[in-house]
């Protein structure tokens, strides 16, 4: 791998993974086109830490205050002391970020007369048969992201009107429930199942739809993010620390390294900038880009199976 691959790799980790605009989406876009599949599990690994440091960059004031909450917690309920009715926000947060990610255990149940599980449908939905799944997921991810800013914007007049907000304030509430944390927990199960379906977008919509304030909802899906991206890592990590006998990995540091650097830098602003169209109102950027580019994957697709012909490749479709 070069030096302008990584750079290029980098800079598409690190928007897709936090703009609303689905990562593995984009992906299955690249590889489709290229007709190339991605088989470096270190340099994959390596991304997936950048964009993990970004989170940390922007979010490192929270998540320290999130850490030192989860230990007093976890003091208490060894003493006696915890009674959930009296968690403060810190602590509200803590729990309701370990009961959103309960869901994600059910990506790892078997799917009866196969060999798969559930969470293997997403490699098997991007390969270029099934191209089809990354368009309407992408159109999918345009409607969600309408219909929670046209709910945002609901509360937001609602809470106008009875001046429970100033001019130009985020409405709703800041404080999640054990439903609403499920909720989001299993959005975020989906989006992980279909390419094309964007996390952060639809664990967005999600909790705005539940009536949670904009800017509370997208630091949460964001924090509820980062376990799945140490998963990410670990996972695609046990393979490149322990691979098969007689596979050898040959690492190029310095590309690792750039494309590292690179994802992380970029997905720092991403998330700056996500933050910022939020509040801003400015989310039709998204349900555009998205609406479209979902359509043309889609219409292309008809096209490809009526032929059974990848158009850029001109290599059979593989189911």
């Amino acid at each position: 791998m070069d030096i302008l691959n990584a750079i290029i790799q980098g800079i598409v980790q690190g928007l897709t993974e936090f703009l609303p605009v689905s990562s593995s989406g984009h992906l299955a876009i690249t590889q489709h086109i290229t007709g190339m599949q991605e088989d470096n599990l270190f340099f994959s690994v390596m991304l997936h830490i950048g964009t993990l440091a970004a989170v940390v960059a922007v979010y490192i004031k929270l998540i320290l205050k999130l850490l030192k909450a989860f230990g007093l917690m976890v003091k208490d309920i060894f003493t006696g002391k915890f009674k959930w009715s009296k968690m403060d926000k810190e602590r509200n947060m803590v729990m309701m970020v370990i009961i959103g990610l309960l869901p994600l255990f059910l990506l790892f149940i078997p799917i009866p007369g196969t060999d798969m599980k559930i969470k293997d449908l997403a490699d098997m939905f991007a390969k270029s048969g099934y191209f089809v799944i990354v368009g309407v997921s992408l159109m999918v991810t345009s409607i969600l992201l309408f219909l929670g800013d046209l709910k945002n914007k609901h509360t937001t007049k609602l809470y106008a009107e009875k001046g429970l907000i100033k001019e130009g304030g985020s409405a709703g509430r800041k404080r999640y429930s054990v439903k609403d944390a499920l909720t989001v927990g299993i959005t975020q199960c989906c989006a992980a199942i279909f390419p094309g379906v964007s996390r952060s977008g639809s664990t967005l919509v999600a909790s705005e739809l539940r009536g949670i304030n904009k800017q509370a909802a997208l630091d949460y899906s964001f924090i509820l993010g980062t376990p799945a991206i140490i998963a990410a890592a670990i996972l695609e990590g046990k393979d490149v620390l322990f691979p098969d006998e007689g596979t050898k990995i040959t690492i190029d540091v310095l590309p690792v390294v750039v494309g590292m650097i690179v994802s992380a830098v970029v997905g720092f602003f991403a998330i700056k900038l996500f933050k910022w169209l939020l509040k801003t109102d400015r989310m039709y950027i998204f349900i555009v880009y998205t609406g479209i580019i979902g359509l043309a994957v889609f219409i292309i697709s008809m096209i490809e199976l009526s032929n059974g012909i990848n158009i850029f490749t001109n290599q059979p479709l593989v189911f």
